[in-house]
């Protein structure tokens, strides 16, 4: 079978992003033909080159369109267009799939694979990573109520064209159902973690790590992920100078990049050592960070829409046995409750983080016993293998 992927944005686990269709696309290529239509945007983010840049057995297709998320709306919106054109024009020039699998984000480029699909008549599977149009316009992106009711608009017919629908969490599937699809149409797949890079995470090989970052004896707490407009960052950095103020034995540290790096940096040179900004990490190394913290923070701005998504962070941190702190209201909150492997703290309140944190460092006991039942789950339920295995399924079923 011809697999047909429009992603406009690949990584590979040398790069300090998630890598979510690098671990599904290596398991489908080893018995389907995979042709991936995507752009060079993270190429030149590889920290290592101990990856191969896509997976044996899948083709490649580029487009040359820039991209990253320090740009503007209306940058990040021309880029958008290009890849979408680009795709359209490259996708009826490649050997005619049996199906197309469309990924958004972001929106254009599942119509994208809905044009193609239809022009060649083939079916298509859309894969939601985020709630598109909803997001960029929760987050003030599409000012005009003309654009965001044509996005809307487009958000329905896509969904009603597809074959089939894989959201990334519960919160997404029922926002899919809600607006009258049909349940038997949509598949929730969670975005999961790669265990067998957490497996990497060894006892020496954090403690090494430890060593390293002078870290020794102290307690640490983790952001790692995107420093973005979403990320409530700024509320994480005054948590963060309360409580290194208040215990010389709290260490702060923020993994990854974006767009209130700067803010970061100039917190970290205030509070040298306590407070550091350790910038991106290659996906195989994420995980040791993840092991030597305390507790690590998932961390969003108090928007409905946020509330559905399904982050990396979270699931990296479970799988190598780190409690997690989340502010989401929705599913994530709802997930670590009942699996007792974290704790909710409500977005943009950093004196409720404080406390909260503040008494969990105090309790190592409670916090190793939620990192024990993170583990658990995350080895139960977050395997990429086996969501791949899902997803390949859903493609299969799709193309028959």
């Amino acid at each position: 079978m011809h697999i047909a992927v429009f992603s406009q944005y690949h990584t590979n686990p040398d790069c300090p992003a998630t890598s979510r269709h690098y671990a599904l696309l290596a398991h489908i290529a080893k018995t389907h033909r995979v042709t991936l239509l995507t752009t060079q945007a993270w190429a030149g983010q590889r920290l290592t080159k101990e990856f191969d840049w896509v997976p044996a057995g899948v083709e490649l297709r580029v487009a040359d369109v820039a991209y990253n998320n320090k740009m503007g709306p209306a940058r990040r919106a021309l880029a958008f267009a290009q890849y979408a054109a680009w795709a359209v024009r490259e996708g009826l020039r490649i050997d005619k799939p049996d199906v197309i699998w469309g990924i958004s984000t972001p929106l254009t480029a599942a119509w994208a694979a809905a044009r193609v699909a239809q022009w060649r008549r083939v079916p298509w599977v859309f894969e939601v990573q985020d709630l598109w149009p909803s997001f960029p316009i929760a987050m003030g992106a599409v000012p005009t109520a003309f654009a965001r009711q044509q996005l809307y608009n487009l958000e329905k017919r896509l969904y009603a064209s597809a074959r089939h629908i894989i959201p990334l969490s519960p919160d997404m599937t029922r926002y899919v159902t809600d607006l009258g699809i049909a349940e038997q149409k949509v598949t929730t797949v969670l975005n999961g973690t790669d265990l067998e890079l957490a497996a990497r995470a060894t006892p020496a090989r954090v403690e090494a790590l430890r060593q390293e970052q002078g870290l020794l004896g102290k307690r640490v707490i983790l952001y790692a992920g995107t420093f973005g407009r979403a990320n409530d960052i700024p509320t994480l950095v005054e948590a963060a100078e309360r409580m290194v103020a208040q215990d010389a034995d709290c260490v702060w540290l923020f993994l990854g990049h974006g767009f209130y790096q700067p803010l970061i940096a100039d917190t970290a040179q205030r509070w040298p050592g306590r407070i550091r900004l350790v910038g991106g990490q290659p996906r195989h190394a994420v995980f040791s960070w993840f092991a030597l913290a305390d507790v690590a923070v998932v961390s969003f701005l108090e928007l409905p829409v946020l509330d559905a998504n399904s982050p990396a962070k979270l699931y990296d941190s479970l799988a190598v046995g780190t409690p997690v702190v989340v502010t989401n209201q929705g599913w994530t909150k709802e997930l670590v409750e009942r699996e007792a492997c974290g704790w909710f703290v409500p977005a943009g309140q950093a004196s409720a983080l404080v406390a909260r944190l503040q008494q969990l460092l105090n309790e190592p006991g409670e916090l190793q016993a939620a990192g024990q039942r993170g583990q658990q789950l995350a080895r139960r339920a977050f395997d990429r293998q086996q969501l791949a295995r899902v997803v390949q399924s859903i493609l299969e079923d799709a193309a028959r």
